[in-house]
C-alpha cells in the first residue's frame, strides 16, 4: 500500500471513530504512522484529504447502476437487477450516511465536495438517471409496464433504501432489519408497479382465489 492509501485509510479511520469535526491531520497522522509534512506532500489541504476518503473509499453505487446490461430478456433479468440495484444502494447509503452527513456542517467541504459532483457527473440525481434509463430500455422491450413512470420508480427504489438506511444509523446494534431482506421487500412491492399487464394479472387472479 503507498503512502497515500495509508493516509487516506486512516482519515477513514478517524472520520468513523471520531467524526469529521475532530479529524484533524495530527490524527491522521498518527494513524497512518506518518508525519503532517507527509501529508501535505500528497494532498494540497485536509479537505483533499476527506474528498479522496469519500471518493476512494464508500461503496460504489454509479459503477453499478452504470453497469446494467443495454439488452433485457426477460422479466426476471429486470427483478434481479433491480434487487442488485436495491442491495448496492442500502449497503452505499449505511457506510456513507454518518460521513455524509457531516459534510453538510463544513460549509468550505460541502462546496469542494459539490464541484467534485458536478466535474465527475457524480451525485443523488445521477443515480435516478441511470436507474430511469434502464427501466425505459426494459419498457421498450415490454419487461415493465408501459405506464409506469421510470424516474418516479427509480426515486422510490432508491428513495426507500435512503430511508431504510437512514432509520439503521440510529438503530441500535442487532436491532435494525437485514438489509437482504429490507432491499427485497423493496423489489416486491415495487415491482406491483412495474409488472407489465400481462404479468400482474395473473397475480391479480391468484390474489382474488385466496
Amino acid at each position: 500500500m503507498s503512502m497515500r492509501e495509508q493516509i487516506v485509510d486512516a482519515a477513514e479511520r478517524v472520520i468513523r471513530d471520531l467524526g469529521l469535526a475532530r479529524c484533524t491531520t495530527k490524527e491522521i497522522a498518527e494513524v497512518a504512522g506518518c508525519s503532517e509534512g507527509t501529508i501535505y506532500r500528497h494532498f494540497r489541504s485536509k479537505e483533499d484529504v476527506f474528498l479522496a476518503v469519500l471518493a476512494e473509499r464508500l461503496p460504489g453505487l454509479l459503477p453499478v447502476l452504470r453497469a446494467l446490461p443495454e439488452e433485457i430478456g426477460s422479466e426476471g433479468e429486470v427483478r434481479a437487477s433491480l434487487q442488485q440495484v436495491a442491495e448496492e444502494a442500502l449497503a452505499f447509503y449505511r457506510a456513507s450516511m454518518p460521513m455524509l452527513l457531516s459534510v453538510f456542517a463544513e460549509p468550505k467541504l460541502l462546496d469542494r465536495h459539490r464541484e467534485w459532483m458536478q466535474a465527475n457527473n457524480a451525485g443523488p440525481h445521477r443515480a435516478v438517471e441511470l436507474l430511469a434509463d434502464y427501466l425505459r430500455r426494459a419498457q421498450r422491450a415490454d419487461l415493465v409496464s408501459r405506464d409506469a413512470d421510470p424516474v418516479a420508480a427509480s426515486q422510490l427504489l432508491l428513495g426507500a433504501c435512503y430511508l431504510a438506511a437512514y432509520g439503521g444509523v440510529f438503530a441500535a446494534p442487532g436491532t435494525g432489519s437485514e438489509p437482504l431482506r429490507e432491499a427485497e421487500a423493496f423489489v416486491r412491492e415495487l415491482w406491483r408497479t412495474l409488472a407489465p399487464a400481462q404479468s400482474a394479472a395473473p397475480a391479480r387472479g391468484r390474489a382474488k382465489a385466496r
